[in-house]
């Protein structure tokens, strides 16, 4: 591998269609819910049609890999914002709630070959010496865009109604697919770089040469994934335990998001110089924390300080997943195993939600909380233990 590597080569090309991308995912995701409900669906199915996204994601994750395998990145990545724009075209025409049901785990399937596409390109093309900071970098775009996106889905909602959000994300697909047309093949950049070609394998094979890893640092990223997604559930459920209007709830998750969009590119520089675990396990550490901490807030006050110490944790782990997926990914079967890698932290992403709902159920929602908390803590061990010294 050659030492020279430019950012402005590939960074643009990069990084601009995933702010893109998360501008639009952004921008539908309040009013999914919404569109359900005008389609006649009860709360309890508008809630189904809403966890339809994140099921068509992890239904993805294996299939993605061995997409992008075959097809290449950009291919993969191009083919995915194809398919996007079809299910969002379908999300303004469909008549029924269950046909929204099906373009909305569309979304949920492409994301899934998109994710994973960037993933690998960015994993291939750059330096190991700077791998943490350019998926951390993407992890933060990506927040930056889905914060952003809200935001000109409510501008164009006041002439479209809900149908502008679907038609913000169609023309930030409209511009990814332009961006994605000028980037790099992979192929083009392992000839500049010098890089010997790599024997490529089946999935199957892969998946059981590399199972040691993904049984042991892929539940680490399970668990990873469900206290990351159980912030964005219980942040708002204990507002409203305390009484807070949804004004106030929705100022105060923004505060933590805010925060929590600081901290990508310090978090990754920190992974290049000493290490992912000086990272990953005080992410867990300061998330779990948040979490046990939570239950002792009894107003606003109090409530935001937590909330912003959990942007903090969140924070810290940014492109973390990522980083730690692409170290432990053989050259010969990248794709794949980020596939299975990725369905671990997906599958712990939408199971963080359905854990509280159900300890919530049985016992109360502060003992969910504290649930959670202790998973944090457990993530930090699994970090701790199961991440190599140093990356491949």
């Amino acid at each position: 591998m050659t030492e020279s590597f430019s950012w402005w080569r590939i960074g643009p090309s990069v990084y601009l269609p995933a702010l893109l991308y998360g501008i639009g995912q952004g921008a539908i995701a309040p009013v999914v819910a919404l569109s359900a409900r005008d389609l006649g669906a009860s709360i309890a199915v508008a809630s189904l049609v809403v966890a339809a996204a994140g099921v068509g994601q992890v239904i993805g994750d294996i299939p993605a890999g061995t997409l992008t395998a075959r097809i290449g990145e950009r291919r993969a990545m191009l083919l995915a914002t194809g398919l996007v724009s079809v299910a969002l075209a379908a999300c303004l025409l469909v008549p029924n709630v269950w046909g929204l049901a099906l373009a909305i785990a569309a979304t949920g399937l492409a994301a899934s070959v998109w994710g994973l596409a960037r993933q690998a390109y960015l994993s291939e093309a750059v330096p190991l010496r700077m791998r943490a900071r350019a998926l951390s970098t993407l992890g933060g775009i990506q927040r930056i865009g889905s914060f952003i996106g809200p935001f000109l889905g409510a501008f164009a909602m006041k002439f479209l109604g809900t149908d502008g959000a679907y038609w913000i994300h169609l023309g930030a697909a409209a511009l990814v697919c332009v961006l994605l047309l000028s980037l790099p093949d992979i192929e083009s950049v392992r000839r500049n770089r010098a890089t010997n070609p790599v024997v490529l394998q089946s999935t199957r094979a892969v998946l059981r040469e590399h199972f040691p890893v993904l049984r042991t640092l892929g539940v680490g990223a399970l668990l990873v994934g469900a206290v990351r997604a159980s912030r964005q559930v219980v942040i708002p459920l204990w507002a409203e335990h305390l009484g807070l209007d949804a004004q106030t709830t929705s100022l105060i998750f923004g505060l933590s998001g805010a925060v929590d969009m600081l901290l990508f590119y310090p978090a990754g520089s920190v992974m290049d110089r000493f290490g992912r675990k000086w990272v990953a396990v005080p992410s867990m550490l300061v998330l779990g924390l948040a979490h046990l901490l939570l239950p002792l807030t009894h107003s606003a006050f109090t409530l935001t300080a937590v909330a912003l110490v959990m942007g903090v944790g969140n924070g810290l782990g940014a492109g973390i997943l990522m980083t730690l997926g692409a170290d432990a990914a053989p050259p010969g079967g990248r794709a794949q195993f980020l596939g299975a890698f990725r369905l671990f932290a997906d599958t712990g992403s939408g199971a963080g939600p359905f854990l509280i709902a159900g300890v919530t159920a049985l016992a109360g929602l502060a003992p969910a909380v504290l649930v959670m908390g202790l998973t944090g803590w457990a993530a930090a061990v699994a970090m701790s233990r199961w991440i190599p010294a140093r990356p491949r």
